[in-house]
């Protein structure tokens, strides 16, 4: 029963730590390096075995959203999930949410961020054609 309890306590000791060490990244978190942190994922995904993957998602999926959703958007999730993991976010979809919140937030006073996250949707998401004088989509 020692051994559980001690066990137990380790245990406990651990996740304290790891989530201290998890949440550490976001103390030193700016607009700056959301920027740079973007603009990394915009270079990976334009590295040529990414790019060319994209390109064969693409050319499946058409102009489907559904299919463009399915195809092509989980490669991006990808390759931005091996970006932020190496700067301190969990390398998992969880971290992937904290950083778009993040960069959300950010987006709204930093036209930089807008414009990155904007490049990087833009990859998965098929342009939306709109009719500007009666703003029905066609």
């Amino acid at each position: 029963m020692f051994c559980n309890d001690l066990t137990m306590v380790v245990i406990t000791n651990t996740s304290h730590q790891s989530a201290f060490v998890t949440m550490s990244y976001l103390s030193n978190f700016n607009a700056e390096t959301g920027k740079t942190m973007l603009v990394d994922i915009l270079k990976t995904v334009n590295h040529p075995e990414n790019s060319k993957k994209l390109a064969e998602a693409k050319a499946n999926s058409g102009k489907e959203m559904i299919k463009m959703m399915q195809n092509v958007f989980p490669l991006v999730m990808q390759v931005q999930i091996e970006v932020i993991k190496d700067y301190g976010f969990p390398g998992n979809r969880e971290g992937l949410v904290q950083f778009e919140q993040i960069i959300r937030e950010f987006e709204r006073e930093d036209v930089d961020i807008a414009r990155l996250r904007a490049q990087i949707r833009s990859i998965y998401l098929p342009p939306i054609n709109i009719n500007s004088t009666n703003d029905v989509l066609i």
